[in-house]
């Protein structure tokens, strides 16, 4: 049981000990240091607050509202919502900020608070910074009671997100509705179980089933949407004769896709098709974190732009996307980023452009995955005792692999003759991932595996 504290928000087990997990305190304390943040660079003193679907929700939502309120701050509350669509809503209400309460890919005992700045982006480090550090002073300075926020439940935003998807140009949905599609949907338990099949509608999908489609934070299966835990999904489309299955994270910021054999389009390969099909009509680069598949450099070469690695998290990809001007962004783990839209991973607008690129290729989705570079990556994790040095781990790492080329601008890249394995300290949990990809499946895993080794060694 842990709390995470990192820039872009506090992310922890509920329940426990105030400082090691994330409790009401703990709650409280990061949403004043937030609030505090805001008044102080002067924002709009509008928060838009928005939650996915996990049991915890209400409760932490209710402590947010709350000590936001007592700054003096006024409250635009989605209730149950997905992050990109709170990412875009603080845009149309002209808010100072806004905090999505999720814990994303986590387990259903997990909870967070991530925080966007007044553009709907999640804050940049030395925000975030700023933030822990307020925290950690208890730093605020409450409003009068005559002086405190109003409070406003907002509804139709799902609406207002679906609207701008069909309206984006690339979106096809006369060709996806002629198509006439058979989905199966995984909702996670989560509100993806609304948003998913409400979009499909709008799209001209007819034929929607959604399994796990109660919103009761309840999760069916682990939430993070790995081939391990969606072979419910995958054996479902192949059960009905789907033409493809959709899996989203209890956010809904995180997308794949299931075959309609039941195998798998690939998480890697989310963010490949999309770039693809948006570069086959709009010129331009692309950026992805540095442990996403190389199939994404080769389809930008193809078609005449130039690929950039960025560090892993999503405001390091934004950033390096508005430093290139990428037309098309994202991360291997599924997360599409389509910057004329906002500048958040969106797997609503993932699933528009997914949808058009593959009606219009006229095949059935296995086909249409074998027309991309084909690499095979391997994702594995390995569990750390509280307090372990990981940067000195990874600085062990860097002298035993000091004969091959290496990255250490997030963690350590080790570039090898056939792949390469990256390991770095993941943001959310108290993990080193462990990411490698090779031209062969066995040549990646054995790549992992030989890496691990000699962390396993060290630890």
């Amino acid at each position: 049981m842990t709390l995470i504290k990192s820039i872009s928000g506090i992310r922890g087990t509920i329940g426990g000990t105030p400082g090691d997990n994330l409790t009401p305190l703990d709650i409280v304390k990061f949403a004043a240091a937030y609030g505090s943040w805001l008044k102080e660079k002067n924002a709009a003193p509008v928060v838009v607050i928005g939650r996915d679907g996990r049991i915890s929700g209400e409760m932490v939502n209710s402590l947010v509202v709350q000590t936001l309120l007592g700054l003096g701050l006024d409250i635009v509350d989605l209730g149950l919502s997905t992050t990109p669509t709170v990412e875009m809503a603080v845009r149309w209400e002209k808010a100072g900020g806004g905090i999505i309460i999720t814990a994303s890919h986590n387990p259903r005992q997990w909870n967070a608070l991530k925080l966007l700045n007044a553009e709907g982006e999640f804050i940049s480090g030395a925000d975030g910074a700023a933030v822990l550090e307020k925290a950690e002073r208890a730093a605020f300075q409450f409003a009068t009671v005559e002086k405190g926020g109003q409070y406003r439940k907002s509804s139709g935003h799902m609406e207002k997100h679906i609207r701008a998807i069909l309206g984006y140009p690339l979106v096809d949905a006369a060709a996806i509705a002629k198509r006439n599609f058979k989905v199966v949907v995984d909702g996670i338990n989560s509100t993806g179980a609304v948003y998913v099949p409400a979009l499909l509608k709008a799209l001209g999908v007819g034929q929607v089933t959604v399994l796990n489609g109660e919103v009761n934070g309840e999760f069916a299966h682990d939430p993070e949407p790995l081939p391990e835990n969606l072979t419910g999904l995958c054996n479902e489309v192949k059960r009905q004769g789907a033409d493809l299955g959709i899996a989203v994270d209890p956010d809904v910021d995180r997308l794949c896709f299931v075959n309609e054999d039941g195998s798998l389009f690939g998480e890697e390969y989310t963010l490949v098709a999309v770039a693809d099909y948006v570069l086959s009509r709009r010129k331009g680069n692309t950026v992805s974190n540095m442990s996403s598949t190389r199939a994404l450099k080769d389809v930008t070469v193809a078609h005449g732009g130039q690929y950039y690695p960025s560090a892993v998290g999503e405001v390091n990809v934004v950033t390096k996307m508005k430093a290139v001007k990428a037309v098309i962004g994202g991360e291997g783990n599924g997360g599409i980023i389509v910057p004329d839209l906002h500048y958040g991973r969106d797997a609503l607008i993932g699933i528009g452009l997914f949808l058009s690129a593959l009606a219009s290729s006229g095949s059935k989705i296995s086909e249409y995955r074998r027309g991309f570079p084909n690499y095979y990556m391997s994702k594995n994790k390995i569990a750390l005792k509280p307090g372990m040095n990981i940067p000195a781990l990874l600085s062990t790492m860097k002298e035993k692999y000091a004969g091959y080329e290496i990255n250490t601008e997030d963690g350590l890249k080790i570039e090898f003759d056939n792949g390469w394995v990256h390991l770095r300290g993941s943001n959310t949990e108290p993990i080193i991932r462990v990411y490698s990809e090779g031209v062969t499946e066995t040549s990646a895993q054995e790549l992992a595996a030989g890496v691990m080794k000699e962390v396993s060694a060290i630890i």
